[in-house]
């Protein structure tokens, strides 16, 4: 049954932990599920990056918070006023057809909520997609990739990361506007674009608390170690 899952707030670890959790576990063929933010400012930052890369930008950035790496790709985001979720789902295809046919159902949606935005569709060089960049850590949403999404202004409004486990793909979105936790019409237009984009409906559920007290399981053994955070 392709699902909406609905969580209690969670920290930073937590979330991470439990969008693994839910790909191991395969309760549903599809989930898509918004992150419910326990209080405070997160980081994440990719599953390849150099932590103190990381921590020497988020220093520079004043960032106080905590900070995790992440299972997908990517470079660095800043989770402050961000709508974050995440994406489960079977497929097939290469990551770079996924984002972009993703990202074109996502700019649809909002298009037809009356929220301007634009696909960004120049192709960078290989540069941009490399964790680091003359040895400081890339962040996702100072220069946009490929089929990001731009807002008016020209800055990056939505990016996500992907990683496939066998044929299950997870991908984690990030949608960055002021607003964005509040404003109503940036969800339904997430969630209108991912039943266009797998022509599905789906169904309001709450996670399982078994899966909830595993994925809190998983934060501490994992998430939240140095071992982890330290991994690169």
């Amino acid at each position: 049954m392709p699902s909406l899952f609905t969580t209690p707030a969670l920290n930073v670890y937590e979330h991470m932990a439990l969008d693994e959790t839910l790909v191991s576990a395969g309760v549903d063929e599809v989930v898509l599920r918004f992150y419910h933010w326990a209080p405070g400012n997160a980081l994440t930052f990719g599953y390849s990056q150099f932590v103190r890369e990381v921590r020497s930008q988020a220093a520079a950035a004043e960032f106080r918070g905590e900070i995790c790496r992440r299972p997908t790709g990517g470079g660095v985001v800043y989770h402050i006023n961000d709508l974050t979720f995440s994406l489960i789902f079977p497929s097939q295809q290469r990551p770079a057809e996924i984002y972009k046919n993703l990202h074109g159902s996502i700019h649809a949606a909002l298009t037809l909520s009356g929220l301007s935005a634009r696909v960004f569709n120049t192709k960078p060089t290989a540069e941009a997609y490399a964790p680091s960049q003359n040895h400081q850590a890339s962040t996702c949403f100072t220069n946009p990739v490929e089929n990001d999404l731009l807002a008016a202004n020209g800055q990056k409004m939505l990016g996500g990361a992907i990683r496939r486990f066998g044929n299950t793909v997870l991908y984690q979105g990030s949608l960055q506007r002021p607003d964005a936790r509040q404003n109503p019409a940036y969800k339904q237009a997430i969630i209108q674009a991912v039943r266009s984009f797998l022509d599905i409906d789906l169904q309001i559920r709450h996670v399982p608390e078994s899966l909830l007290a595993t994925a809190r399981q998983s934060a501490g053994a994992q998430y939240q170690t140095t071992a982890w955070t330290e991994k690169f």
